[in-house]
């Protein structure tokens, strides 16, 4: 593509050093920038980027987007906010790949992840190639790529996109989180479907106060383009009624108490999952869903509600529920021929983990083990009620979660000040902690592993991501104290 026609897509620049005529590619990962491509750099968190760029110079690179003037003599377009400029370069130099498909975004505290896989599978279940983009990585149909973010960097993400398109996807379901709506890290994709799951504390670390945790998640519904798209909002959760008022898209709503335009009666659960009447725009029908727990019936219903806003059939989605696969380290239960109810799942916010216990708390036949961790460097003010919510089950275990620079003992520590009884154990490392939580069980008993689902790292010093699987080291405890094998085995 021109430069010329780059930089079209930005007023406030400056320019510095002989541009290239053409680039092909936009990358913000020194380490691929090359002949050809602009190299986005930019002052992160850990990291400045802007030091790599004597090293993009060597491999080729002839042209940066920079927030500063660099003393070198390769060509730079210099401007406030280099993360904004690489999403409207890149969608641009891609042609706009998000046009190119029907596109889905999910934004709220709890929920995001399920709620997008369970979209992603049912376009499956109806023979549609489709992607998923989110926490568990990146998804083409059943080929899964890892990744880190949420919501990742803008580049990764547009290229996300196309992927997809070349994998001819027609649909694709994004998690969208708060800091990537506020980095501007999702302009550029005008989202056909904008679905709220619900707003409870956390990320207050990054947004400071609720209400502007708020906003963050509000400019989904506000930014949605004026082609025809929906805003689908959880009408048993209050921030619906704010959302309501940043959208003039059509909402189409879904709830359990309140009058919704999906809404879910009749509800009855076991161990193995959920029935109930969806009462639809189309009727009632009959859903037996695989998932467990209330919080599962609103995912579904969400998802449902979005496939609707997109053109699907009620009838052909809800036959295609009972045979949809888990959301990977969502309420998972580890293989069903142990003994003791292994589950790991995500949970790490207090609401979060009062659903999951309400969820599971039914079907414990014997106590109730339950481990979660508290991650470093985020917002405290919500620990202490962490560690009581955990303390509603019989024997609790405290661990770090992604300490990071943070002292893992403080992480527990600040747990430790919302027990309410005396059965816990703290360990600093979260191995030693998982091990023994399967070490204290016995048969009868169900162990709980949460806050990290199957998140494939601990963050440690110097932010270090170092492998960590939950379920493989419960998995490999349980195996080695009850017998069987894990064809996964861990360290």
């Amino acid at each position: 593509m021109k430069v010329d026609e780059l930089l079209k897509l930005i007023k406030i620049k400056k320019i510095k050093g002989h541009l290239p005529a053409e680039v092909t590619d936009i990358t913000t990962d020194s380490r691929t920038a090359g002949p050809g491509s602009v190299f986005v750099a930019s002052k992160g968190y850990t990291v400045d980027s802007h030091r790599f760029i004597p090293n993009v110079r060597e491999q080729g690179c002839r042209l940066v987007v920079t927030e500063h003037p660099v003393d070198t003599d390769i060509a730079q377009i210099i401007v406030p906010d280099t993360l904004r400029v690489a999403s409207l370069f890149a969608h641009a130099l891609f042609d706009y790949p998000a046009t190119r498909l029907t596109t889905f975004g999910v934004t709220g505290t709890n929920g995001k992840t399920s709620v997008a896989t369970m979209i992603h599978h049912l376009h499956r279940a109806q023979n549609i190639h489709s992607a998923y983009l989110g926490t568990n990585g990146l998804q083409l149909d059943e080929d899964v790529t890892k990744g880190t973010n949420s919501t990742p960097e803008t580049v990764t993400l547009t290229k996300s996109i196309v992927r997809a398109l070349d994998h001819g996807a027609a649909a694709m379901s994004f998690e969208v989180s708060s800091h990537g709506l506020v980095l501007g890290r999702l302009n550029g994709v005008d989202f056909d479907v904008a679905v709220f799951t619900n707003l409870t504390q956390d990320h207050l670390d990054f947004h400071g106060t609720m209400q502007d945790y708020g906003y963050a998640k509000s400019l989904l519904f506000s930014q949605l383009g004026n082609h025809p798209s929906y805003a689908v909002l959880n009408n048993d959760d209050a921030f619906s009624e704010t959302l309501r008022t940043v959208t003039s898209r059509e909402i189409i709503t879904y709830g359990i108490d309140s009058e919704s335009d999906f809404r879910a009666t009749a509800i009855e659960e076991t161990i193995h999952g959920t029935t109930f009447t969806l009462g639809s725009p189309a009727g009632d029908f009959e859903v037996r869903s695989p998932y467990l727990g209330r919080f599962n019936i609103y995912n579904l219903m969400a998802a449902i509600a979005a496939l609707f806003a997109a053109g699907h059939d009620i009838d052909k989605i809800v036959q295609a529920v009972p045979d949809m696969p888990p959301v990977e380290g969502r309420l998972e239960v580890l293989d069903r021929s142990l003994p003791i109810d292994l589950i790991i799942d995500y949970a790490h916010t207090p609401d979060g983990m009062n659903k999951l216990i309400d969820a599971i708390k039914p079907f414990v036949r014997g106590r109730l083990i339950f481990l979660v961790g508290m991650a470093g460097e985020r917002d405290l003010t919500k620990t202490a009620e962490m560690g009581t919510i955990a303390c509603r089950a019989d024997y609790v275990i405290f661990t770090p979660d992604n300490p990071a620079n943070d002292d893992p003992k403080k992480l527990t520590d600040a747990l430790e000040e919302g027990a309410t009884h005396q059965n816990f154990r703290s360990f600093t490392d979260r191995k030693a902690g998982i091990i023994h939580a399967i070490d204290v069980a016995e048969p009868g008993d169900m162990v709980v592993l949460a806050s990290k689902g199957r998140e494939p790292y601990q963050i440690m010093p110097g932010y270090v991501k170092v492998p960590h699987r939950d379920d493989l080291i419960g998995l490999t405890a349980a195996y080695e104290k009850f017998g069987g094998h894990n064809e996964n085995q861990t360290e």
